[in-house]
């Protein structure tokens, strides 16, 4: 499979830092690995997914009281609701699977 083509410029673009990939936290990382895996196993293709990066940046662009800006956040948007759009994982199995993995012990993958 051709490498994915990630925007070095615009509204898609992730943050970078001389070059290379900056995540702020853990689950950005997972979460964009989560993304490249199932766009390498065919799940979706990088345009649709791009799309809809787009449209939930340009949302929290529009909020008038948007806070803070926070880009994993509009990519984990952008992967549900293309998630959703599929029919792989409804917004109720994403919900249900957040709170179970809320409800965990600090650290519990730390031990």
């Amino acid at each position: 499979m051709a490498e994915t083509p990630l925007d070095a410029t615009g509204p898609a673009a992730p943050p970078r830092q001389n070059g290379e990939l900056v995540f702020g936290a853990p689950w950005e990382s997972r979460l964009f690995g989560l993304t490249m895996a199932l766009l390498q196993a065919g799940v979706f293709d990088w345009e649709e997914f791009r799309t809809q990066l787009i449209a939930a940046i340009g949302e929290w662009e529009r909020q008038a009281d948007h806070g803070a800006w926070r880009y994993y956040e509009r990519w984990q948007v952008a992967l549900e609701r293309l998630l959703a759009a599929k029919r792989l994982c409804s917004p109720g199995e994403l919900a249900a699977r957040t709170a179970v993995l809320a409800a965990r012990p600090a650290g519990h993958d730390h031990r």
